[in-house]
């Protein structure tokens, strides 16, 4: 799992959850995927993400490295910022973890890099 797609994901589809966002992330196998970087992907898709959400993540997982704790103005013209966006959201690969909702405590294994988010009749 890509930390983009963990960005996007909550589990308000539980019952009792009004936001069940951001998921908690737990790694126990991560890989560093070689992924050719696109500029213009960065630069779409970063207007879409929730950067507060994504540096919290990435320092609870060991993997901030030269990301500013805010997003500059400029961070449209900077390459180098660009280019570690592109490494933190699609070259880091979640191989094998967890996610937990913040609000249940319901977690949801990740194995082989898909987390199942399924959930039984009852908790929905």
């Amino acid at each position: 799992m890509k930390l983009l797609t963990h960005n996007f994901l909550s589990s308000r589809f539980l019952k009792n959850v009004a936001t069940g966002y951001p998921l908690l992330l737990r790694v126990n196998e991560k890989e560093l995927r070689e992924v050719e970087f696109d500029q213009d992907f960065v630069q779409n898709i970063m207007p879409k993400v929730d950067y507060n959400c994504l540096v919290s993540t990435l320092m609870a997982i060991g993997e901030q490295g030269a990301l500013p704790n805010e997003l500059p103005e400029n961070w449209r013209e900077n390459e180098e910022l660009l280019k570690e966006l592109h490494r933190v959201l699609v070259k880091i690969e979640v191989i094998v973890g967890e996610l937990e909702c913040p609000e249940s405590g319901r977690v949801f294994p990740i194995k082989d890099g898909i987390p199942n988010m399924l959930c039984q009749e009852d908790e929905c």
